[in-house]
């Protein structure tokens, strides 16, 4: 791939103004990850579960850890934590495999340079460990987070991006315990170290993880700071993911305006379920971690 296909494709999935769609996709299994991720940002799960399945069944370890562990990171979104794990140690195993053929601690990069979104050996790794940190605390098992977190932190160098996620995990395995004030520090520096990345849908998702923070630790000024700066990204920038989960926390820090913002909630998870293939809506009407009472799941469109 060119350096000039490659920079706009990475602006789009990783960079300050994301979210361009359609995307064409041409061959090679970065040009299909990198529209995946986009499209995810988006809320199009069907159309990136379409790029990315064919790259999990692929040839390249990197390339189908990266998509296996981004599948992931949708079917959580919609709560469907246990088929998220699957994905991720399927990811984490194409890694494995690779190194115990080539001899190596990692599979080879390729040479690929860092700051096109992370897209090497190592990123994926800690892409795949941060994964099912994350699976485990929606699964309830907080030690086995912990674990998970401890060792991704210890043993590779994800890049920018994980040093990002390592600060959600660590402020979700917090909340998860009842212990806000222990999660607000990796929450912050989820915030800063976004800040300093070129990605406005990691700073996006950083703000809201700082905001709901905040709010579970009793800090509703800075709580709805954060939030609306998520929300504001969201709208600008079509993330239409966000926008449901900033709203229901807006619930509660504003509850002279709850209706309207479950309201809005609810408008914004419509859009997201029927941009969903029938495995991601099979998964959020099946999690208790997505409000889809009152749904009619029909086709995707």
């Amino acid at each position: 791939m060119s350096d000039h296909d490659r920079a706009r494709l990475w602006a789009a999935a990783f960079g300050p103004d994301p979210g361009e769609h359609p995307l064409r996709v041409g061959p090679g299994w970065e040009r299909s990850w990198l529209a995946a991720v986009t499209l995810g940002g988006r809320g199009r799960y069907a159309a990136a579960a379409t790029l990315l399945w064919p790259v999990i069944t692929g040839t390249d370890p990197t390339g189908a850890a990266l998509a296996a562990v981004t599948l992931a990171a949708h079917r959580r979104q919609l709560g469907g934590h246990a088929i998220a794990r699957d994905l991720d140690a399927l990811g984490l195993r194409r890694l494995a495999e690779a190194a115990a053929t080539t001899g190596e601690r990692s599979p080879a990069t390729g040479g690929q340079d860092r700051r096109w979104g992370g897209a090497d050996a190592a990123a994926a790794r800690s892409d795949a460990l941060l994964g099912l940190a994350a699976d485990a605390i929606g699964l309830g098992e907080l030690h086995e987070a912990r674990t998970l977190l401890g060792i991704e932190s210890a043993s590779t160098d994800g890049g920018w991006r994980a040093e990002i996620k390592r600060g959600w995990v660590a402020a979700e395995v917090e909340l998860a315990a009842g212990r806000p004030e222990a999660a607000l520090p990796p929450a912050r520096a989820a915030a800063a170290a976004a800040t300093r990345s070129p990605s406005r849908r990691l700073v996006a998702k950083s703000n809201l993880v700082l905001g709901a923070t905040l709010a579970a630790a009793g800090d509703r000024p800075g709580a709805l700071l954060a939030i609306n700066d998520c929300l504001r990204d969201a709208i600008t920038h079509g993330l239409v993911p966000l926008r449901w989960p900033c709203r229901i926390v807006l619930a509660d820090l504003e509850p002279e305006r709850a209706d309207e913002h479950r309201r809005e909630a609810a408008t914004a998870l419509d859009c997201v379920l029927r941009h969903a293939d029938p495995a991601g809506r099979a998964a959020a009407a099946a999690s208790p971690w997505v409000p889809t009472s009152g749904f009619d799941l029909g086709p995707n469109r």
